[in-house]
């Protein structure tokens, strides 16, 4: 909390300000008469903040697109932007574009469920918010093997054909 008092020339002015609420009041002296004249009321809004995962199921490495949508009454973009974290790991901080949104693209190289959260962190007059939403990892699928060489020699298969009372029974090798 910070409360500061300051006086100039016959106005005092009284500065209190905790978290993101800030009041100003100013007092006018006028021929020994004290006259309150209230400046603006910053009182942030509440904003809402809604994430998606695309896809929502990705295999490790994958690459899946985080996007957090924020909503304020007066919204203006830029603050402090959107801080992602999956689980209780900070991924990464990103601006909120002109539409209110912002997106991160990460890939995960652990299984299971990842419980991702999009913080909104305010920007004056709108107060912070956030939403979660799951990725479901799974392992990526194994790559076949080659096959493996007959050891034939050059790899190709010879056929032959035999037959007796002209042709009509036939072998083949």
């Amino acid at each position: 909390m910070l409360i500061v008092v300051t006086m100039s020339r016959g106005t005092v002015e009284f500065r209190y300000r905790r978290g993101t609420r800030r009041i100003v009041l100013t007092f006018i002296a006028l021929a020994g008469l004290l006259v309150f004249t209230p400046q603006a009321w910053a009182q942030p809004v509440q904003s809402a903040t809604t994430v998606q995962a695309s896809p929502a199921s990705a295999t490790t490495g994958q690459q899946v697109a985080l996007t957090a949508t924020v909503t304020c009454r007066g919204f203006i973009p830029g603050g402090l932007g959107v801080t992602f974290f999956d689980g209780p790991n900070l991924l990464d901080t990103v601006p909120v574009d002109a539409s209110g949104q912002a997106t991160l693209t990460t890939s995960f190289t652990t299984e299971g469920t990842h419980t991702i959260t999009a913080a909104y962190n305010g920007y004056n007059n709108c107060g912070a918010s956030n939403s979660t939403t799951t990725v479901q990892v799974t392992a990526a699928p194994t790559p076949p093997t080659s096959p493996t060489p007959c050891g034939c020699g050059s790899g190709l298969v010879n056929i032959h054909q035999s037959g007796n009372d002209g042709g009509r029974a036939a072998s083949w090798y």
